[in-house]
């Protein structure tokens, strides 16, 4: 008993002592020029599926919930943004080059009809990032249409 005692210690100890390490934030207030929002007109309402959706890891500003403040979810979460910003960052998106764009476009409705994007870990929380059908489709439609016209 008393070594289930001391390890539980420890353990608060640690969960106590990582809360003090902290994260790099992901935000920035400026929307650049080279965004996919300034790049390309965009409908609201694709617009809309893309903020809610996407941007939180795929752009330079994150909407930071209350359970970013507590470790390891920070550490999660910061893992997540940078994979996602690596893979792809829509406020970048007017810097690729126009081969880029297209596989990225390609990428985008490849994941999103896979069900793959947005990730099920993030829409289990954020319950208003998950894609209706019809969001798919709207963002099908758009993503369509500029694949076209590159």
């Amino acid at each position: 008993m008393k070594v289930l005692k001391i390890i539980a210690f420890i353990l608060l100890l640690t969960f106590v002592g990582i809360q003090f390490i902290p994260t790099s934030r992901n935000q920035n207030d400026i929307v650049p020029a080279t965004d996919l929002m300034q790049v390309y007109k965009v409908p609201e309402n694709v617009e809309v599926i893309f903020k809610t959706s996407c941007y939180d890891c795929h752009s330079n500003n994150t909407a930071y919930p209350w359970y970013n403040k507590i470790q390891p979810g920070s550490w999660i979460m910061e893992g997540h943004i940078k994979e996602g910003k690596s893979e792809l960052n829509f406020n970048e998106f007017g810097s690729y080059s126009e081969r880029r764009q297209k596989s990225k476009f390609k990428s985008i409705l490849s994941q999103v009809k896979d069900d793959e994007m947005p990730l099920a870990s993030y829409t289990l929380i954020h319950r208003d990032a998950k894609l209706s059908e019809n969001e798919k489709k709207a963002l099908e439609d758009w993503i369509n249409k500029m694949l076209e016209s590159l």
